[in-house]
């Protein structure tokens, strides 16, 4: 009896969610065919499981937002799935492996590129989605408060957009590092109400629609101000947030939602008060960068 080889398929296609036209309203994203990556040296093909949604992805399927050079157009950044593929010389990785991981672009498909760097081992108390859902946010959250922001035991924090989840994040990471007040302003009651009430939640609320919250900040501070500002909204907040700072204080600058033009800057405080302002972006910045902020 004779056996005949059955052939190997190679699979060259796979689905993703794409948009048509390149950009526009939401209505252009369908789920289409295209070609399935392949790892080139130092990349880990991965099958997704689940990926996360952030703002970006929005400003991007919009044509504001362009991917980095090098990056896949498709849409998304962060992911949890299964190691499919590797790479010439990864050596971090093997096949099977649970993972969950930050890319440029790419996560609204079946298959992802990843540098091996910037993949982490799913822990298994974790849900695929939850695993999807952290690195963007908790990476960038890290680089805000720690990197730069430079938090330490015993400082007060104030977090603005406390519900998202880069705000969210930063929360839990500075009660979680030992931080005495962490004050987060969001524009509804239900909001803050949640924000206290989650696992190393907010210690302070501020609804920044109806209350001041350089001046909240200062009464839970006994008068010395915060160490450390989140900030996402940027030109709206920007003299309150100098006024909440504390002698030596340290803001970083992750967004600019109400406009990034300031009409009229008081230099004094910043000067006397020997503060520290940093703009700071993740997905821009360079793999050896990104990889460096991962270990």
């Amino acid at each position: 009896m004779t056996c005949t080889p059955v052939p190997t398929v190679i699979i060259s296609k796979m689905r993703a969610v794409l948009i048509k036209d390149g950009q526009g309203p939401i209505e252009n994203l369908y789920i289409g065919e295209t070609d399935k990556p392949v790892p080139t040296k130092g990349q880990v093909l991965v099958k997704i499981v689940a990926f996360g949604i952030n703002s970006m992805d929005h400003y991007q399927r919009q044509g504001s937002y362009p991917a980095p050079l090098g990056a896949s157009s498709i849409l998304g950044v962060e992911f949890s799935g299964r190691v499919t593929e590797l790479g010439e010389g990864v050596t971090r990785w093997a096949v099977g492996d649970e993972v969950f991981g930050l890319v440029g672009g790419g996560a609204y498909a079946e298959f992802v590129n990843c540098d091996e760097g910037l993949l982490l081992k799913k822990p298994g108390h974790l849900s695929w989605v939850e695993a999807a859902s952290i690195p963007e946010n908790y990476i960038t959250a890290y680089q805000a408060l720690v990197k730069y922001g430079e938090v330490k035991k015993g400082d007060h924090v104030l977090v603005h957009a406390g519900a998202s989840g880069v705000g969210i994040a930063a929360i839990q990471m500075a009660r979680a590092l030992g931080a005495t007040t962490v004050t987060a302003t969001a524009s509804t009651t239900a909001k803050l109400d949640w924000l206290r009430s989650i696992p190393n939640g907010a210690t302070h609320t501020v609804n920044y629609k109806t209350e001041d919250f350089a001046a909240e900040v200062k009464k839970t501070t006994s008068g010395k101000g915060v160490d450390v500002v989140i900030d996402f909204v940027g030109q709206s907040h920007w003299a309150k947030n100098v006024e909440s700072l504390a002698i030596d204080g340290r803001m970083t600058i992750l967004a600019t939602l109400s406009g990034s033009e300031v009409p009229a800057v008081n230099l004094g405080p910043i000067l006397y008060k020997r503060l520290r302002i940093q703009g700071s972006t993740l997905r821009s910045r360079s793999l050896q960068y990104q990889t460096e902020l991962i270990s």
